[in-house]
């Protein structure tokens, strides 16, 4: 059974948009459209439930970092009685839900929205959930696997990535119901996660992410975590940062 959590965690606005519109949620503690220069480490104990989910407020709509500020200050309030995927996609239809409700009091946030991608961490289970194209990846000893389901449509031709999304929290006018993609997965000492935005993938392909973290993965400790961490921020920052990055490497110690 594994003894403790740590999360290592960025949060920066990139080169081009003017200010973050990112969330992250790490247990109870939340960063919502702040920017941290450096990487910051948190642990946690393994005996209650830890969720770690960042929250990507829609660009082109307005309030952005307000629909993700909401969802990931309600999903770390929510966190302690995620027990299971049934919780969680209840926990999730009601950020959706609060959403609308923001929005409807405030005709200047019509139609905002946020994705939103973690993981919840059990005693024995991962349950990682996600709506939206932000994403959830399993880092294995050889290479990294998604377990998390972009909502969105093919690339064009020629195109590696789509800035298209089919269904978000919130993002319309009017209340949508919402289909969130839930999997619960045995969880070991020994096992990494990355949760991150579309800032980190969509300028970094997966097989260089890949290649950072499987470097980092033969050292045993939070450092490197923090390390690789910076690592993935600055691979999109060369790539020309072109949209908010957030990103959290979670480590499960014994």
């Amino acid at each position: 059974m594994a003894a403790y959590i740590a999360v290592s965690a960025l949060s920066h606005e990139g080169l081009v948009r003017e200010h973050n519109e990112d969330s992250l949620t790490v247990g109870p503690w939340t960063l919502c459209a702040t920017v941290t220069s450096n990487p910051q480490t948190l642990l946690f104990p393994a005996a209650l439930p830890c969720v770690v989910a960042v929250a990507d407020g829609l660009g082109g709509h307005p309030g952005g970092e307000i629909a993700s500020a909401l969802v990931a200050r309600r999903l770390a309030a929510l966190g302690p009685g995620l027990d299971g995927e049934e919780a969680v996609r209840e926990a999730l239809q009601s950020c959706n839900r609060a959403v609308y409700a923001a929005a409807a009091d405030d005709p200047e946030l019509a139609a905002m929205g946020t994705t939103v991608a973690g993981v919840v961490l059990l005693s024995e289970q991962v349950v990682a959930f996600n709506v939206g194209d932000s994403r959830v990846y399993r880092v294995a000893e050889d290479g990294l696997r998604r377990v998390s389901v972009d909502d969105s449509p093919p690339p064009a031709p020629g195109r590696r990535t789509t800035s298209v999304i089919t269904q978000s929290l919130g993002g319309s006018l009017g209340l949508t119901f919402v289909e969130p993609h839930v999997r619960g997965m045995p969880l070991a000492v020994g096992d990494r996660y990355l949760v991150c935005s579309d800032g980190l993938t969509d300028p970094v392909p997966e097989e260089e992410l890949s290649a950072l973290l499987t470097q980092s993965s033969s050292e045993d400790s939070e450092r490197a975590d923090g390390r690789a961490v910076f690592e993935l921020w600055k691979a999109a920052v060369e790539a020309g940062g072109p949209d908010n990055i957030t990103v959290a490497l979670i480590r499960v110690g014994g």
